[in-house]
């Protein structure tokens, strides 16, 4: 029963005595879900953090409690699978582009919250007799953070300001230095850190890392590409880029946790925030996987151990006391180089002195191993039970004293455009990439989605076949939308064209932005008559959005957006400028704006953000034709003509035809005499 713990460790509490452990699987399960659903719950309402509640819950029902549990293989396998999923899951909210945008602060801030923090977390630990090798590895825990109050950030609107993308790209820099001092470590304890394992860790966790943030975005988009439209399949396979990066980590000698962290960074770059699929990896980690781990980690705290050996006190305090302070220090530090007043150095401290992911992770591994005793387990977890519930304080009290980043018109933009998206469905080849722009737009501004497809009355019965083809693509609609919790309003329609169906819907509906496919060509009998997207486009009294989605959505690195600089100042130009650095946001794409003009003399466009603007002269299909690469989603102004020709343009056009595999998106905006 207790064979995966140390022997000298083993000591069963009177009350446990009275339980035997459960053996039936299927009340093991039971067991592990009640505590799943009731104790987050029970906390949150204590206004504390799940996460505690789960490793309590852990440490009743553990061995060193009622006994109710035993950790035995199947325990232990499930808590491996979270301890993974959780470092993977703090890969996935690293972005690299953080750590680009504020790189100085950002290294400042890493450096300094690392070195600072194993400095004194290894004095600490040597003055209460600890060996090197523990104090070191106590101290990296000390070292690195779980951005915990991130949810307090977003309510506070004050996600973009610097003292924020510093401490998230400074996450980035402190975790990986301390998973490294972790993997290191461990082949100290275990008597293999030889000038042979040098010579062979540098070069390999070289290559093992290029290999992995190069490799694994190039294989995922080819994958997507390819089998995009099974959501199944995308769910596997990543999976298991988790599972055989973390299985090759532990081949050249590294902990399997520092390549599930590397893997959730290469993944990052392949899945919008807001997609379904992110949300699924979210769902699944979070709801069963990661809370394995946690009630894992409590069965092997002893709460009795602070009867049976009162120094275990200390040893809480002094690490609680180091933590704290280094973290400061760091924050406090930091903030002088850069001259920041102390409201944002106090939102950089709180936001990293929560420990709770890696934190874990490396205690977990140091026990394992028989470097740390359970005194230390208790200690740290004492430490991540009090800065788990100071952190979201410290930053909703300072972060309240720091003025939001100016971008309330930008906001009041995004909000409306995505407040309800009109979305007509016909072909199930491309609903999904339909769906997945305007689901990333919809969850960008809590709007609604309407899915709609509208079946031609021509006078007599509508055939059986049409009305089960229109339930089963809005059905469709409806799932994809539920996977990504947006919310959906199916509509099912019948009218006597598709473009009187669609506009006689948007106004009925009070659509505020409609997403369109487009084939990329128009013959001229459309031309001359109107096709169905020529009308939209004409007598839309909101804005549409005609796209040609030729590779999956998630596979964008860069948006491209292209106008011509007459309009830079104009309104509508402003709105599609918000429109494209939304999709770069949501996508992780860089965003390039390229401007055709015709004369010098112009004002120069000037933006608050960093974004490359670039001004050319020339034709425009030559011009775009020249600037495009592959993955580039391409955005621009449509331009409406007369009679004979495309509403969208013959630029438009002769751009689809000439890149067939360029996905497109062209913006319309009503005119205000409509």
């Amino acid at each position: 029963m207790y064979d995966l713990l140390p022997a000298n460790l083993i000591f069963v509490p009177i009350l446990a005595q009275a339980f035997k452990p459960i053996q039936d699987p299927v009340a093991i399960f039971l067991v592990f879900l009640t505590i799943i659903l009731v104790a987050p719950l029970f906390f949150q309402r204590l206004r504390m953090p799940g996460i505690i509640g789960l490793i309590l819950a852990g440490v009743v029902v553990g061995p060193y409690g009622l006994g109710i549990l035993a950790r035995d293989s199947a325990i232990v396998l499930l808590g491996t699978v979270g301890l993974l999923f959780l470092m993977f899951l703090g890969g996935l909210e690293t972005s690299l582009d953080d750590l680009k945008r504020n790189a100085d602060k950002a290294i400042i801030f890493g450096l300094a919250t690392f070195a600072i923090p194993m400095t004194l977390g290894t004095l600490a630990m040597l003055s209460l007799g600890y060996s090197v090798l523990a104090s070191v590895l106590v101290a990296s825990c000390f070292a690195s953070h779980t951005l915990l109050a991130l949810p307090v950030l977003s309510k506070l609107g004050i996600m973009r300001t610097q003292a924020v993308t510093a401490t998230l790209g400074g996450t980035l820099i402190t975790n990986v230095l301390a998973l490294l001092v972790l993997a290191i470590v461990v082949k100290a304890q275990q008597g293999n850190l030889t000038f042979q394992f040098w010579l062979f860790l540098i070069p390999s966790l070289a290559i093992y890392t290029f290999a992995t943030l190069w490799g694994v975005p190039k294989l995922g988009r080819w994958f997507f590409r390819r089998f995009g439209h099974d959501e199944a399949a995308e769910f596997i396979f990543v999976l298991a880029a988790l599972f055989v990066i973390s299985y090759l980590a532990g081949l050249i000698e590294i902990e399997p946790i520092v390549g599930a962290f590397l893997a959730g960074v290469a993944i990052s770059q392949l899945i919008p925030p807001l997609s379904p699929l992110m949300n699924r990896i979210q769902f699944v980690g979070n709801t069963l996987f990661i809370p394995f781990f946690l009630i894992s980690v409590g069965m092997l705290v002893d709460p009795l151990i602070l009867v049976k050996q009162p120094r275990s006190l200390l040893v809480a305090a002094v690490m609680i006391g180091a933590e704290f302070l280094s973290k400061f220090l760091a924050a406090w530090g930091s903030g002088k180089v850069f001259g920041w007043q102390f409201p944002p150095v106090m939102v950089m401290f709180g936001l990293s002195v929560a420990q709770a992911a890696s934190t874990l992770a490396a205690i977990t591994v140091a026990f394992n191993i028989k470097l740390v005793d359970e005194l230390t387990v208790n200690g740290i977890i004492a430490m991540i039970l009090v800065s788990c519930v100071l952190s979201p304080w410290f930053v909703a009290r300072w972060g309240s004293r720091i003025q939001p980043v100016a971008e309330g018109a930008i906001k009041l933009e995004k909000e409306a455009l995505g407040k309800r998206i009109l979305v007509p469905v016909a072909n199930p080849s491309t609903e999904d990439n339909l769906l997945q722009l305007a689901i990333i737009l919809a969850k960008r501004a809590k709007g609604t989605l309407l899915p709609l497809h509208v079946l031609l009355d021509t006078g007599g019965a509508i055939a059986d076949s049409a009305k089960t083809r229109q339930k089963q693509l809005l059905e469709a609609a409806e799932t994809i939308a539920h996977g990504a919790v947006v919310n959906v309003e199916s509509i099912g329609r019948i009218d006597d064209s598709l473009d009187r169906g669609i506009l006689r819907t948007a106004a009925e509906r009070d659509a505020s932005l409609t997403i369109c496919g487009w084939k990329g060509y128009s013959t001229y009998t459309e031309n001359f008559f109107g096709s169905v997207i020529d009308n939209v486009v004409r007598m839309a009294t909101t804005p549409v959005l005609i796209t040609r989605l030729s590779e999956p959505i998630e596979n964008t690195q860069r948006v491209l957006l292209v106008a011509n600089e007459l309009m830079s100042n104009s309104a509508i130009f402003r709105q599609t400028l918000t429109l494209a650095r939304t999709l770069a946001e949501e996508l992780k794409a860089k965003l390039q704006v390229v401007l055709m003009h015709h004369r010098a003399g112009l004002p120069q466009l000037k933006l608050n953000e960093k974004i490359p603007v670039q001004r050319v002269r020339g034709d425009l299909v030559d011009t775009v034709s020249q600037v495009l690469k592959a993955n580039d989603l391409l955005v621009f102004i449509a331009s409406t003509h007369g009679i004979g020709q495309p509403a969208l343009g013959r630029e438009s056009e002769a751009i689809a035809r000439s890149h067939g595999k360029t996905s497109m998106i062209i913006v319309h905006f009503p005119t205000s005499g409509k």
